[in-house]
């Protein structure tokens, strides 16, 4: 099974300003182009989802991820808004673990970088797909956390996807 950290990334290294929004993200969905996101959702089973992040897109409207399992990474008690949502207080590698005995082969981490950093320091993370979106944040939610040790990261890919966007899969190195 492979685990993918899947994000957006403005040039300055954050997937969102300090209040966890995704406003500066629109003018780049405006233009109808989905950046390679319909062939990477297609080869993905399931999703693992920061509890923060969860909670910015219970506002979004009708949940998106109605066809995956769903685990949201809290120790909170959340609203549970589908039959595939579930709530998990483990540590990264038995999520892991769950998801491998569930036979899913791609799992993907949907959040910030408190998620990220946690699968990370647990040596979790296989592929790493980041979209550059040209824009400068300034401050805000970072890729990661902060917490770790330094890894080196081998580029797999990159391309242009649209719209300014440059895409690049990464594995450890």
């Amino acid at each position: 099974m492979k685990v993918v950290y899947y994000v957006a990334s403005s040039i300055d290294g954050f997937v969102a300003p300090v209040d966890g929004s995704l406003d500066w993200l629109a003018p780049f969905s405006a233009s109808g182009e989905d950046h390679g996101y319909s062939e990477f959702y297609a080869g993905i089973d399931a999703l693992v989802i920061g509890a923060r992040t969860y909670e910015q897109m219970l506002g979004f409207g009708e949940w998106p991820h109605q066809d995956r399992p769903v685990s949201v990474m809290s120790s909170r008690s959340l609203p549970i808004v589908g039959p595939t949502i579930s709530l998990s207080a483990l540590d990264p590698a038995s999520v892991v673990k769950q998801h491998r005995q569930a036979g899913h082969q791609r799992l993907w981490l949907v959040g910030g970088g408190t998620l990220a950093s946690s699968f990370e320091q647990a040596g979790l993370i296989d592929e790493y797909v980041i979209s550059y979106v040209p824009v400068l944040l300034g401050s805000g939610i970072g890729l990661f956390d902060g917490r770790g040790a330094s890894r080196n990261l081998a580029l797999v890919d990159g391309a242009a996807v649209g719209d300014g966007i440059v895409q690049c899969r990464y594995r450890s190195a």
